[in-house]
């Protein structure tokens, strides 16, 4: 399984909802990185990314996008053979 980074805030539904079907799908850990907590990490996410909102979803090194590209991957069938690194 590859890992998982995901940037996030506290209080987002968009990183909650992207974190459950992450679960679903197996993963057992998500590297969080809390751009609330982290100023210089929203700074950081806004340069890996060029996107200025959480959840910024990464799997292994493909950057996946936020929350609504999660589960259209997911939807097109995309998403386990990411998390499998095939």
């Amino acid at each position: 399984m590859q890992p998982v980074t995901m940037y996030t805030t506290a209080v987002c539904p968009y990183c909650i909802r992207a974190k459950q079907l992450l679960k679903a799908r197996g993963v057992e850990q998500i590297q969080e990185i809390r751009i609330d907590e982290q100023p210089e990490a929203r700074t950081a996410m806004m340069e890996r990314t060029g996107r200025r909102t959480v959840p910024q979803i990464f799997v292994g090194e493909t950057h996946v996008g936020g929350c609504d590209d999660l589960v259209a991957l997911d939807g097109r069938g995309g998403l386990m053979p990411l998390l499998q690194g095939a």
